[in-house]
């Protein structure tokens, strides 16, 4: 009876561990190519990731242009020893997010800086990636030996009045440039000096900081070599960018920046002091000494704060003045609206019947920081202030850009929005 009983079970199992020994080639075949898929995708992306990495992020390229000209002569600056000489600059984490635009955090004289340098030259194909493009022809070729510091005020300022408008409050800034250029205060501009002031106003955002060097929720001016600067240290973020690396950070999506905000953002009696600053700083931008500035690119990525929660700008680069958007806009032929955007929100209507682009913006800047808040601050809001905060928040954003509506409900809408925040947080540690 045992041995029967041994037999059917051999009957029994004997065939599926046949079949079992007969799948494990296959079995481990499949496992092979599949570990040997992974590593290849793996390396392929790292591969990828540091090709790219070498595009986006060339600060030794910068350093050592600027430091080549500045040894040469041609530029000068109140950085350029200790960038170039003492080495005192140090240069830490890769910001830049286009390669013609370098942004580095940075330690300078023991503080935190925000390094920022141009790349705009298309570097030959076969060059590596620390080949150091020709810029002294082209960048900075003006002025020319023999200019006189008169021709040099007049060109200065005939450049602003092309970039910022016709203001009687220009030649105060003309000053300013200056007495920024003249570094050493020796009471005389040099060459190199008027060259490098010169290529630091064909930068926006550099021209942008000089305008608004005295509001305070503009980064401070610290520093300069040739067209390089520092600024102030870079802001927090709504949530931390820097964690990422520099190729992700222009690709994640809009929704997930608002879900990292939701998930990793300062609670929301600092979020209402945060938007408390950026409505001051609209308000700023409006009828300023130099002129309406226009915010083109209003997204969450640009409201940055300091450790105490007062609003810094992150990043001025898409800030333009009126006079630059309206030239932009002035003749331009179009078919639909989409075709009058200057940066990436700033649109004006087109008139259909002369397919031409108007002059007037579809919305102010308020309507649009409107747009960004009721995002930022209505989720967590108290429950007591949200429905008023909501009605308030889709009030202003139904602003319209033309500067009759403006001018007559821009101030009164602002001012009660801040006047709900404020009262909210008020007298609290939150203020």
């Amino acid at each position: 009876m045992r041995r029967l009983r041994r037999l059917a079970h051999l009957v029994v199992f004997c065939p599926f561990s046949k079949g079992l020994q007969g799948r494990l080639p296959g079995l481990r075949l499949k496992s092979v190519f599949l570990v040997w898929l992974g590593i290849l995708v793996g390396s392929w992306m790292v591969y990828l990731h540091y090709s790219s990495y070498s595009e986006l992020c060339r600060g030794r390229v910068c350093q050592v242009v600027i430091c080549d000209q500045y040894r040469k002569g041609i530029i000068s600056g109140s950085i350029c020893q200790d960038l170039c000489e003492l080495h005192k600059v140090e240069w830490r984490t890769c910001l830049s997010s286009a390669p013609s635009q370098q942004v580095y955090s940075g330690l300078w004289q023991n503080k935190d800086v925000t390094i920022k340098c141009g790349i705009e030259e298309v570097l030959d194909s076969k060059a590596g990636p620390d080949a150091v493009p020709r810029r002294e022809l082209v960048l900075f070729d003006k002025p020319t030996r023999g200019t006189s510091i008169k021709e040099f005020q007049e060109m200065t300022l005939s450049f602003l009045k092309a970039n910022l408008g016709d203001l009687p409050s220009l030649p105060a800034l003309v000053s300013q440039v200056l007495l920024m250029a003249d570094f050493n205060k020796d009471s005389r501009v040099s060459l190199a000096e008027a060259k490098s002031v010169w290529a630091l106003l064909q930068r926006n955002e550099f021209l942008l900081l000089l305008s608004l060097q005295e509001k305070e929720h503009a980064s401070r001016l610290l520093g300069y070599c040739g067209d390089l600067y520092l600024t102030e240290g870079v802001p927090h973020g709504p949530w931390h960018v820097a964690a990422l690396p520099p190729l992700l950070r222009p690709l994640l999506p809009p929704a997930l920046q608002d879900t990292l905000q939701q998930w990793l953002g300062p609670a929301w009696p600092w979020r209402a002091k945060i938007a408390i600053g950026l409505l001051e700083f609209v308000e700023e931008l409006f009828h300023g000494s130099y002129g309406t500035f226009y915010m083109c690119e209003t997204t969450l990525a640009n409201v940055g704060y300091t450790a105490t929660y007062d609003f810094k700008m992150a990043n001025l680069q898409q800030v333009a003045p009126e006079a630059a958007v309206r030239r932009f806009l002035q003749g331009r032929r179009c078919e639909h609206s989409a075709d009058c955007t200057y940066g990436r929100d700033c649109r004006a209507p087109c008139d259909r019947l002369m397919r031409q682009c108007k002059g007037d913006l579809i919305q102010p800047n308020l309507a649009k920081v409107c747009e960004l808040l009721r995002d930022y601050l209505l989720p967590g809001a108290p429950a007591d202030l949200r429905e008023e905060l909501g009605t308030q928040l889709r009030t202003c954003t139904t602003l319209s850009g033309l500067a009759s509506q403006v001018e007559a409900h821009h101030s009164l809408v602002l001012s009660h929005l801040k006047a709900l925040l404020w009262k909210t947080i008020s007298n609290t540690k939150y203020s």
